[in-house]
């Protein structure tokens, strides 16, 4: 199944649809509090603080979209009110521990330096993602003219993979070469999680 008929489904059925955009409230959340464990303790600079702001806000933006489908459902984040919740709640991470150990075998770095570095790659290889499937899943709202919208999501994260491209320039030269690696990683989590979830929804299908 494509993306797209994918997300047709979700769009059209209220139920799968609260638990998609929880689902990717979930993520943007959890992606705020990795790029907030990932700050060293005092050199911080600004786009670390708007990143996580944003994703933050953008957690919160996607939760609040679920009233303009029901008003009693997804209250939280528990695994009955999540799509493919076991697949979901390892993306992030496995994408994490694998970009470390990627790096680790590439770099010389403290450990404080390991983790602004895990932060560049994953938090890019997060926005390359974005950058596809939310515009993927605007173009379904628009067609059935559904009361969500995700259009200011996807500037802002435009604006995220811009700013995150510029970090790594400043991080390493040959960035592209090592951000294709981490690129690998995440498409193949990615997949297991977009499989995952079109097994549940196809198996609650047939029920």
């Amino acid at each position: 199944m494509t993306l797209y008929n994918l997300l047709e489904r979700i769009v059209n059925n209220d139920e799968y649809h609260a638990k998609w955009l929880n689902t990717l409230s979930y993520m943007e959340n959890a992606g705020a509090r990795k790029i907030s464990a990932s700050e060293h303790p005092s050199e911080v600079n600004l786009i670390q603080l708007k990143h996580a702001a944003e994703e933050h806000r953008h957690a919160y933006y996607l939760k609040k979209q679920i009233t303009k489908i029901t008003s009693s459902f997804c209250e939280n984040y528990k695994k009955e009110y999540l799509l493919a919740s076991a697949s979901t709640r390892q993306y992030l991470n496995n994408l994490d521990v694998k970009t470390c150990k990627y790096l680790q075998n590439e770099f010389s770095l403290t450990k404080e330096q390991l983790k602004y570095a895990a932060y560049l790659f994953v938090t890019y290889a997060i926005e390359v993602r974005a950058d596809e499937l939310y515009p993927v899943y605007q173009e379904i709202l628009t067609k059935y003219s559904s009361k969500i919208m995700v259009k200011s999501i996807i500037l802002e994260e435009e604006g995220h993979l811009e700013e995150m491209i510029s970090q790594l320039e400043h991080f390493c030269e040959q960035w592209k070469i090592h951000a294709e690696h981490i690129l690998t990683i995440e498409n193949d989590l990615y997949q297991q999680w977009i499989n995952s979830i079109s097994q549940e929804v196809l198996k609650t299908e047939h029920v």
